[in-house]
């Protein structure tokens, strides 16, 4: 029962990665009709903010110090953070410590900037053209652009650890402990999800996005630059998706090949969930995530060898056999 309970756990922290990627997706798809399969690609570069954000407050001085000296007796040269010199060792180690939730601040404008970069510079000049060629040009895309993370950053995974306080275990459930990083991915993850969900919902701007989803001719009609607001929600998309990389950073560290490996499944993951449907984005995910870690369990394994790396694609399968618009998809999209 605890080998069961402890997969169940680590289902829906894979599942909050999945809900974000494809909530990302879905709020591209549902807005401006397009297939992004470059969405990989900004959950990548979330990953590689933090990455970045690491090595700024990392960077350091070289001073000597007298009181240090090497074999001979010289004074040895000593590496202090600019952080540190600026507010003090505890203060400034401190920030370095916290450098990746300090990246959720720093990953924000970052992919805000990027998605309105990517819609502006190159997805706007396919939304008439067909899905094929949306698919071809964003592939392409996330290409080019794990190629320059590679070039960058190198071709080896690298480190981005959690905060020493959210390193170890908490009880979650009585007799049953889990890593605390990953209990705050899982929660930061449905903050976010509720945070986009209100944002639809309760807001002027939410209101007249979801209207143009429904309507786009007719919201255009009453005056309303539509366009401009799919714009925004390209970026809030990027921004999704990076958050989503720069928490999944200390869980399983960044790499130039990480966005392809989540781009498949968080397309199935639209798929059985339905293509335009928000809430279905995120309940697949969610219900992926767990079904992936159930057929984990040795005794599943041990059973149907195998079986953890086709279950979500037999899912998918048994899913769109019997209702083909997915979970909770809606007439007419893709169709």
């Amino acid at each position: 029962m605890d080998a069961f309970l402890l997969q169940i756990l680590n289902g829906l922290d894979k599942g909050s990665a999945y809900a974000l990627i494809a909530l990302g997706l879905t709020l591209i798809f549902g807005t401006l009709g397009v297939v992004n399969f470059a969405h990989g690609a900004l959950f990548m570069i979330g990953a590689f903010c933090s990455v970045t954000l690491q090595r700024l407050l990392n960077l350091s001085s070289e001073t000597i110090d007298p009181t240090k000296t090497d074999f001979l007796g010289n004074p040895l040269k000593v590496k202090t953070p600019y952080v540190e010199s600026w507010f003090g060792p505890e203060l400034g180690g401190t920030i370095i410590e916290w450098s990746v939730p300090l990246a959720i601040l720093f990953a924000i404008p970052v992919m805000l900037f990027i998605g309105y970069a990517m819609e502006r510079g190159l997805i706007k000049h396919f939304y008439k053209r067909p899905h094929a060629d949306q698919i071809l040009v964003t592939f392409g895309l996330a290409i080019v652009l794990q190629e320059i993370i590679k070039a960058v950053f190198g071709a080896n995974p690298i480190q981005t650890p959690a905060p020493d306080a959210l390193s170890g275990v908490v009880e979650v459930l009585p007799g049953i402990v889990y890593p605390a990083w990953r209990v705050v991915n899982f929660c930061f993850s449905l903050v976010v999800i509720a945070g986009v969900f209100a944002f639809l919902q309760f807001t002027t701007f939410g209101m007249v996005v979801r209207a143009g989803m429904a309507d786009r001719e007719t919201v255009g009609l009453l005056g309303i630059d539509i366009d401009k607001r799919f714009t925004a929600m390209f970026g809030l998309a990027a921004a999704v998706a990076g958050l989503a990389g720069v928490m999944y950073g200390p869980i399983n560290a960044p790499n130039y090949h990480m966005g392809m490996d989540f781009l498949v499944l968080s397309f199935v993951v639209v798929v059985v969930g339905g293509m335009g449907s928000l809430p279905g984005a995120v309940a697949a995910g969610f219900l992926l995530g767990v079904l992936e870690s159930l057929a984990s369990l040795e005794v599943v394994i041990s059973a149907i060898p195998g079986i953890n790396q086709i279950i979500i694609y037999l899912v998918a399968i048994v899913i769109l056999l019997t209702r083909p618009r997915g979970l909770m998809g809606r007439k007419g999209v893709m169709e």
